[in-house]
């Protein structure tokens, strides 16, 4: 153990994160989260790890999917946050969706019981002091203005935001499920998921039109003068989506496909919101993909629109939240150190990831940068293949900066995804015996190879790196 701690700004899931995995490395940590003491504009509590928008990792399917591999490499890695998720999992089809007080408690409880993190409850207004060894900066989409301010004064960057949106929870019993029907797409089962994860709401062609033509005319919140950004395409509100064509949203979260409707099998809906289990007691729902920016009112009055929403009661309606994050591939080197200045790091949605998972992903190997830098070890990064070393290589130099028109970089938050790995090997990919790929299958057999390759990988860097720590 090393006799100055590691500190850490943020107890969101990237700073929760890097703490378990740098107090489990047996260096003291300090985490500092300024909640309850100062709130935020989208936080309800003051637990760590608090889910603001969404209540799902995504999908768990660690063979065929980007996000289910990070999955399984942060299992593999012990992490704190998959252990919480699994622990508080709740029906989502193919996806692993989590009960959001449990998740969030279950976090806060292990960072309270582990003998090497101290919490302190305080706002840190500026860039940490020099007395301070080593530090991660984990504050998150809502990063106080005074620490944004800092940050950019000391990079000479100026740090980019978009809007997260989110979306309304609905109470279960207020759904008309003569209407309704459960159903996951293509009957899809997940984990502690039964293939009827999902309640559908159907819409007719009129009904669909009327809709859109609703979000588009819906009473909407101004923006403030500093939040004049440009939004992140992989959260846009949904009636932004609605303004980019009358089609948009059959083809984005309101697509039909998948889905047949249990009370009128032969009618094919027009369109379908779907609404997943937002905690383990199934007594609330959330509209999926319905981030909004919508008022109050016009949410309340529109959404009741569809089918089987008619007398919906809403246990939170949707809001906005701003988000800041910096130019990483440009400030950060390969462990995500700011390079003006050594043993100070970044984790999390700041750098410029976007999602639960990665931003945790990010937190984790932050913590282990950083426990392996203060117990004077050898910094080994994840190899490239893995999803850890394909998304810490987008952040920091795999994105080719560039400046676009009108001066903004174009630097945005990525997902994992598989087009951030390097191709597989060639014969990697065995085709079926005597005969050629048909249809989806070649995709599937690529895909299937990265992950392949990924997990060993994976494993094979971690073994290395508990051998360094154990010699």
């Amino acid at each position: 153990m090393t006799a100055k701690p590691i500190h850490i700004i943020g107890g969101g899931l990237a700073g929760s994160e890097a703490a378990w995995q740098a107090a489990n490395a047996g260096v003291h940590v300090t985490v500092h989260e300024m909640r309850p003491v100062r709130g935020t504009a989208a936080h309800k509590t003051g637990d760590l790890a608090e889910l603001v928008c969404s209540n799902s990792f995504r999908s768990d399917d660690a063979e065929t999917n980007a996000v289910g591999l990070l999955h399984a490499e942060m299992r593999l890695a012990s992490s704190l946050i998959m252990g919480a998720g699994d622990a508080n999992q709740v029906p989502a089809g193919g996806a692993l969706a989590v009960d959001r007080d449990g998740f969030s408690q279950a976090v806060t409880a292990s960072i309270e019981a582990h003998p090497l993190i101290t919490i302190d409850r305080g706002e840190i207004p500026g860039l940490p002091p020099a007395e301070w060894d080593q530090t991660i900066i984990a504050t998150g989409p809502l990063t106080a203005p005074s620490l944004a301010e800092a940050i950019a004064a000391e990079t000479g960057q100026d740090a980019l935001a978009f809007f997260d949106a989110i979306a309304p929870i609905v109470h279960f019993d207020s759904i008309d499920l003569k209407t309704a029907w459960f159903q996951s797409r293509y009957d899809k089962a997940g984990p502690g998921g039964t293939g009827k994860d999902y309640i559908n709401c159907p819409m007719t062609k009129a009904q669909y039109e009327d809709f859109v033509q609703a979000l588009i005319a819906g009473d909407k919140t101004e923006f403030r003068e500093w939040e004049g950004t440009p939004y992140f395409d992989g959260c846009l509100p949904i009636e932004v989506m609605a303004e980019r064509g009358p089609e948009t949203l059959r083809h984005g979260p309101m697509k039909p496909m998948g889905l047949t409707n249990a009370h009128n099998p032969e009618e094919k809906p027009y369109a379908v919101v779907q609404l997943r289990q937002d905690n383990a007691l199934g007594t609330l729902y959330n509209m999926v993909g319905f981030q909004t920016k919508l008022k109050y009112g016009a949410q309340t009055a529109i959404f009741r629109m569809i089918p089987g929403l008619e007398n919906a009661e809403f246990a939170r309606l949707g809001g906005l939240h701003r988000n800041t994050y910096i130019n990483s591939p440009v400030l950060l080197d390969t462990t995500l150190t700011l390079k003006s200045r050594p043993g100070l790091r970044f984790a999390g949605q700041i750098t410029g990831c976007e999602g639960y998972v990665e931003s945790a992903a990010m937190g984790l190997l932050a913590g282990r940068f950083a426990a392996a830098q203060a117990l004077g070890q050898p910094l080994e990064l994840p190899p490239a293949t893995t999803a850890f070393g394909a998304l810490l290589n987008h952040i920091t130099g795999g994105h080719i900066a560039t400046i676009e028109e009108g001066g903004k970089r174009s630097f945005q938050p990525m997902n994992v995804n598989f087009g951030l790995f390097p191709p597989i090997e060639p014969g990697a990919i065995v085709k079926p015996e005597g005969r050629r790929f048909r249809g989806k299958e070649k995709a599937i057999a690529k895909r299937k190879a990265i992950t392949s390759r990924a997990l060993a990988d994976c494993r094979a860097w971690l073994g290395s790196a508990q051998a360094e720590a154990a010699e």
